[in-house]
């Protein structure tokens, strides 16, 4: 049995320091599943803060500011409907994506009596974290945020605090889109609004100050406007990454990757929000299909060629460089 880097085929065993087999064991205490998941990161909290904060602020000048003085009843309520719904459906979408595993792998499974009971076969190998001491499945990645290898992680989000990943996209998809509903249709409203006070009184299109009225439209315009920028952008980057199924990360790494096998559009979409198209693909509520648990095959991967590794040269580093942030594959030889 031969060990060899994955990148540039350095010999782990010659690095003890950078993963060290002892520590490589399983939590005592394992999660429950569906346990809440919230990922401890100062400024992953504090971008979610402002999130709801933003969003209450487009409520409250929504409502105490167009709605609620606006003398046309049908017209407060119709649209007080349908911008707290959206905003609620927003609010919920982001709470799943922050508190939805987005598809750890196991931590600390990189042991030797875990990786013998494998079995591998000639021509199979097993890639290891040497951050998290995990074996990590075909398409999982590190977060040096949530220190954890993350199946088909697309990236991290400090705007939700967690990764995007296996389990969790379809909501930070939802996320994105309300949000970007919600920024539209305040703009509207706030375009009426201003039309309708410049054709009356500025004095009685709002229970503020004509001056504050015009501050909180302004910041409210702002901020829609930008906000609607940025969620479209990334809701129709995340709809294709799904119709592709490439992942941002495997996207940047394209060039660098073997070529796999893709799923097709139709079946990579009902995968992620949740089997055929219904109504439960918009609600928050409702979870996407959870794939079954990791069983043995799928911690090991196929090479093509065991005699392509080892026609790559394995020099190793002078002792005092420090190693660098790579995984590493055990090989079984002929």
């Amino acid at each position: 049995m031969m060990l060899i880097p994955a990148h540039h085929f350095r010999d782990i065993e010659r690095k003890p320091q950078y993963l060290q087999p002892e520590k490589c064991i399983p939590p005592p205490h394992p999660r429950p599943a569906g346990a809440m998941w919230f990922i401890r990161d100062g400024c992953g909290i504090a971008c979610a803060i402002v999130t709801w904060f933003l969003v209450l602020y487009a409520e409250f000048v929504v409502l105490f500011v167009m709605l609620i003085p606006s003398r046309d009843y049908v017209y407060s309520v119709i649209n007080g409907l349908v911008f707290n719904l959206l905003a609620f459906l927003a609010l919920a979408s982001h709470c799943r994506a922050m508190l939805t595993d987005p598809g750890a792998v196991p931590k600390g499974n990189a042991t030797k009596e875990f990786i013998e009971s494998l079995q591998l076969k000639p021509g199979q190998v097993v890639y290891k974290c040497p951050k998290c001491c995990s074996i990590k499945p075909d398409r999982a990645h590190h977060c040096s945020v949530c220190k954890r290898c993350i199946r088909k992680m697309d990236h991290h989000c400090p705007w939700v605090n967690n990764c995007v990943g296996e389990n969790n996209q379809k909501y930070f998809v939802l996320f994105t889109m309300y949000i970007a509903l919600i920024s539209l249709h305040a703009l509207i409203m706030v375009g009426f609004h201003f039309l309708h006070c410049f054709e009356e009184d500025w004095t009685k299109c709002s229970s503020f100050s004509p001056p504050t009225t015009v501050i909180l439209l302004i910041l409210l315009c702002f901020e829609g406007l930008l906000f609607l920028i940025f969620t479209s952008v990334m809701f129709g980057t995340q709809v294709h990454s799904i119709c592709t199924d490439e992942t941002g990360i495997e996207s940047l790494q394209r060039k660098k990757q073997q070529r796999r096998e893709r799923r097709g559009s139709w079946k990579s979409v009902k995968e992620t929000f949740g089997g055929d198209f219904s109504l439960n693909w918009f609600n928050p509520f409702s979870g996407p299909r959870h794939p079954k648990p990791l069983s043995d095959r799928d911690w090991v991967r196929q090479v093509s060629s065991v005699s392509d590794t080892e026609n790559t040269e394995t020099t190793t580093e002078e002792p005092s460089e420090e190693p660098k942030d790579e995984d590493f594959a055990e090989v079984v030889d002929e």
